[in-house]
């Protein structure tokens, strides 16, 4: 059975990624991108499905031994792990150096005291876990091929097949230092050349010391800024800018349920909220990168926007159901591809809209077609804008004209406005400005419950919505509104789980709630770092930090997390590490630095 979610840390090349357990297990890795099919994908099943353990050696019948020890080096991905056994104490090195060819995963063992016996067992299953390759030996090298892919092994230690699984059995003392590679490459292609661990393990280390030397936040919560910022990086898709919204598919938001989606992709609006974190954090060169990437993916069609688009702008994500995988803790269907991409969700185009305005404001270099397509996006809300739509959550059940997009819409419409007031650009400034208005009477108007005090859901519904925590943080209203502290105030009492953390909306266990879908969820990771935002907002700097910090501690030992917590379970759940979540962690620990809300 696979680990805990909050067991696993994450390595990458900034094209793909791998999850390591604490055991040593590799259960997770597509190549050689992000949403290419997996090589080891015994997360979402069993060992037959592929993974690669390497650890100390242990009884057939026993579970393989967890580190006693973890973490990166640094401020870096670079993952080492170490065990203390009775014959000594023994650590491994995991890293996956940034490429510009063939990807590789980078395995060095290395002996600290005693002579330690250890163990690698290889078992590479292609296709999510369907397809055993050809596995035999070219020139000294172990390969396995089956259809397109081919994966090189090398290492200097003995190897031996058995069972459909490759091998090595050694010893390592005080000082031995023995490196395992697995490298990808087209099959029809020459073998990749061989690897060269410890000089790329140099090359990797010099790179993210280097990268993260361009932080500019120095504030009392730097280190999990720092971890944040770097997961961010590694959910960046170097060739074209993309960011993923988590490097895996099908995590439970409900453990035995079947809220189970494939995050493998761009969603413009997680994407647009991790711009603003990079720009914020002094990363202009990620936020330009993705400001092309976005030009790109919606070139030619800007008026028909997608909510999310393939890592290199494809518009095609259809969805599957695995029906060979079991999925994680038995959470059935295993999803790969996303349905919810055709979706009319109209808070994107405040997002992204709002993610221009921002690289404009902090001075990135000016794109003419950036502002292009501001206009025509406006354009398009000017007619539908007044329309139901699926909303920020992506229900799957009948189209509502929920607030948070009606909010959004408004973003959009006034960041275009001062666009156009800075002299950046032309437009019908008192026609948008009429358009802007109209938009703010009609979300008071129809979005807002008197009785309650509170903003709802969707018009017409005495729902809440944990996005409505949105309204103050985008200027909308103001903080010190009395619409906007009774909703705050409305979502605690109605939002909160018993630790204090929001659920995104209300669920209705087996019957289908708004979303259209059975079950319950956790809590949403990031509308909790959001009301953490709103209270130092409207004053209350001490619950906000509290909150804040009580956030940081769900994090796991190498500070990652998930997409929500289960409250019942006490344990992570969803996609993981998760864009959504580390992406507010920054822009709340920046929000309390600024406001001083912290101990110390």
């Amino acid at each position: 059975m696979a680990g805990r979610i909050e067991d696993y840390a994450l390595i990458g090349d900034m094209q793909t990624a791998a999850l390591v357990c604490r055991d040593g297990t590799v259960d997770w890795l597509c190549l050689p991108r992000f949403d290419s099919h997996a090589i080891f994908a015994g997360l979402l099943g069993t060992e037959e499905h592929g993974f690669w353990r390497l650890g100390p050696a242990h009884a057939a019948d026993a579970e393989p031994p967890a580190a006693v020890r973890r973490g990166y080096r640094g401020d870096s991905l670079i993952l080492e792990s170490e065990w203390d056994t009775p014959r000594g104490t023994v650590r491994v090195t995991d890293f996956m150096p940034p490429r510009d060819g063939a990807p590789q995963l980078i395995r060095i063992v290395e002996g600290v005291s005693g002579r330690v016996p250890m163990r690698s067992e290889l078992r590479m299953r292609f296709s999510y876990g369907r397809v055993v390759p050809w596995v035999h030996k070219h020139e000294g090298r172990t390969v396995a091929v089956a259809g397109p892919d081919s994966v090189w092994f090398d290492t200097e230690a003995e190897t031996y097949g058995k069972d459909l699984t490759t091998y090595a059995d050694f010893t390592v003392a005080p000082g031995d230092r023995i490196a395992f590679t697995i490298s990808w490459e087209p099959s029809h292609k020459q073998p990749p050349p061989l690897p060269e661990p410890e000089q790329s393990l140099t090359a990797t280390e010099d790179f993210w010391r280097e990268w993260v030397e361009h932080c500019t936040y120095h504030g009392p919560y730097r280190e999990a800024v720092i971890r944040s910022l770097i997961t961010l990086k590694a959910l960046t898709y170097a060739p074209t800018g993309g960011i993923v919204a988590a490097p895996t598919t099908s995590l439970p938001e409900d453990i035995g349920g079947v809220r189970n989606w494939d995050y493998r992709y761009t969603w413009l609006r997680d994407a647009a909220i991790t711009l603003s974190s990079l720009l914020r954090t002094g990363y202009r060169e990620e936020a330009r990168a993705w400001r092309e990437w976005l030009l790109r993916a919606v070139a030619g069609d800007p008026e028909n926007l997608q909510i999310m688009y393939g890592i290199a702008g494809e518009r095609e994500l259809g969805e599957a159901e695995l029906d060979w995988l079991p999925g994680y803790e038995n959470s059935g269907p295993v999803r790969v591809g996303n349905g919810a991409a055709h979706q009319l969700q109209l808070d994107v185009y405040g997002e992204v809209t709002e993610a221009l305005h921002l690289a404009h404001m902090t001075g990135l270099a000016r794109n003419d077609y950036a502002s292009v397509l501001q206009l025509k996006l406006i354009r398009y809300l000017e007619d539908h804008w007044n329309e139901p739509d699926e909303g920020i959550w992506e229900v799957r059940g009948p189209r509502r004209h929920f607030v948070h997009s009606k909010v959004m819409a408004w973003v959009a419409v006034d960041r275009t406005i001062k666009l156009i007031e800075s002299g950046d650009a032309d437009g019908p400034l008192e026609r948008w400005k009429e358009l802007r208005d109209d938009i703010h009477r009609d979300v008071c108007e129809k979005g807002y419950d008197k009785e309650r005090n509170t903003f709802t859901q969707s018009y017409g519904s005495r729902e809440l919505d944990a996005s409505l925590l949105l309204i103050p943080q985008v200027g909308f209203l103001p903080p010190d509104d009395k619409r906007v502290i009774g909703t705050v105030e409305a979502i605690q009492r109605e939002l909160s789980t018993s630790d204090g953390f929001i659920l995104r909306y209300p669920t209705d266990g087996e019957d289908e709630g708004v979303d259209g879908l059975p079950g319950d969820e956790g809590a949403f990771l990031a509308c909790s770092f959001w009301m953490a935002d709103d209270l130092a907002m409207i004053g209350r700097v001490d619950e906000a930090r509290k909150l804040f910090e009580k956030l940081l501690s769900l994090r796991n030992d190498l500070g990652l997390l998930a997409e929500e917590w289960d409250p019942r379970l006490k344990r992570q759940v969803g996609n993981f590490p998760q864009a959504f979540s580390h992406v507010p962690l920054i822009d709340t620990a920046l929000r309390l630095t600024a406001s001083g809300a912290y101990g110390g």
